[in-house]
């Protein structure tokens, strides 16, 4: 029984009985850029372990751990090595790479003289950055503990802009405004806002003379600062704020929610904050609720329309 015919020192691992139709396919209206691809495989037994898998329309190189290279014969006078290198911006013979497999750059290829020193360097480095184990993800540093005693904010608001407007840019109108505190604290019921699970409470008709809210905020020590936390308290770390909310209260126990207010925490003043969080002491946020367009504030609130400090807690 004749023998097989060994396999060349210097081919990779085992392809599928198709993989070499499809290589050929590839190539063969481009046969002078195969000595390209020829080259490019000639140099995968130095580098370790591979696997060739041949597509349609290109060839993926795999390590042990995953695609590091793809090899494709992009237009008939040029081949693409694209390399898996994370992290690696284009820049000299990198480039950018597009829809080439799992590679995010490329070095362009017209002959197998390209594939010169510098190339094989960057494959190498492609097949060393994509065979060891990923790294190991770092577990994040763990929260600091909240202050024992929370932070008093109180909210006042003035200017209030009156029981109707027309913020709309078409002119939409709304009737029987009022401005309320975001809650789903359970002992402090309000309004049913619909499509929202958070009540309207303590809402204050828009005509009113003042309004004001007192909530509780947990206050965290790290090294990045003082960060802020609780119920009331929305935003991630870069924009802990308070909210108010504006709607319509047509009688029916619900709040029709048209617009809303931000009242970023992190706007203020550590050393006000510290102020304030002395026995005794509170957070005060004086703020106008009404535009420079007589109409509800909205969004985030700025200097001049509202203004913090830390006061001495009065009486209930």
């Amino acid at each position: 029984m004749p023998q097989r015919p060994e396999r060349p020192a210097d081919r990779p691992a085992a392809q599928p009985p198709d993989a070499d139709q499809l290589i050929t396919d590839q190539y063969a209206d481009r046969p002078q850029l195969r000595p390209v691809l020829d080259a490019v495989l000639a140099v995968l037994p130095a580098l370790g372990p591979v696997t060739i898998q041949a597509r349609k329309t290109f060839v993926s190189l795999v390590s042990p751990r995953r695609t590091f290279a793809v090899v494709q014969a992009t237009t008939k006078t040029r081949v693409d090595l694209g390399l898996r290198l994370d992290g690696v911006e284009p820049g000299g013979r990198l480039q950018a790479a597009r829809d080439i497999g799992a590679a995010t750059v490329r070095i362009t290829l017209s002959g197998p003289e390209e594939f010169d020193d510098e190339a094989v360097g960057w494959l190498r480095r492609a097949y060393e950055a994509n065979t060891g184990p990923p790294p190991a993800r770092r577990r994040p540093a763990p929260r600091p503990r909240a202050e024992p005693r929370p932070l008093v904010v109180v909210i006042e608001g003035y200017d209030l802009p009156g029981r109707s407007c027309r913020p709309g840019p078409d002119g939409t109108g709304y009737n029987n405004v009022h401005v309320a505190l975001p809650s789903s604290v359970k002992d402090r019921p309000g309004l049913t806002v619909p499509d929202r699970r958070w009540q309207a409470a303590e809402a204050v008709p828009g005509d009113a003379g003042s309004a004001r809210w007192q909530v509780e905020v947990k206050v965290r020590h790290g090294d990045d600062g003082i960060d802020f936390g609780g119920p009331y308290v929305s935003g991630d770390r870069t924009d802990r704020n308070l909210g108010l909310a504006w709607g319509e209260v047509p009688g029916d126990g619900t709040f029709r929610l048209f617009r809303g207010v931000k009242i970023r925490l992190v706007d203020v003043d550590p050393g006000v904050v510290e102020d304030a969080m002395r026995p005794g002491h509170r957070l005060v946020a004086r703020v106008r609720l009404t535009d420079a367009r007589g109409n509800p504030i909205c969004a985030r609130v700025r200097p001049p329309d509202i203004a913090w400090s830390a006061e001495r807690a009065g009486p209930s």
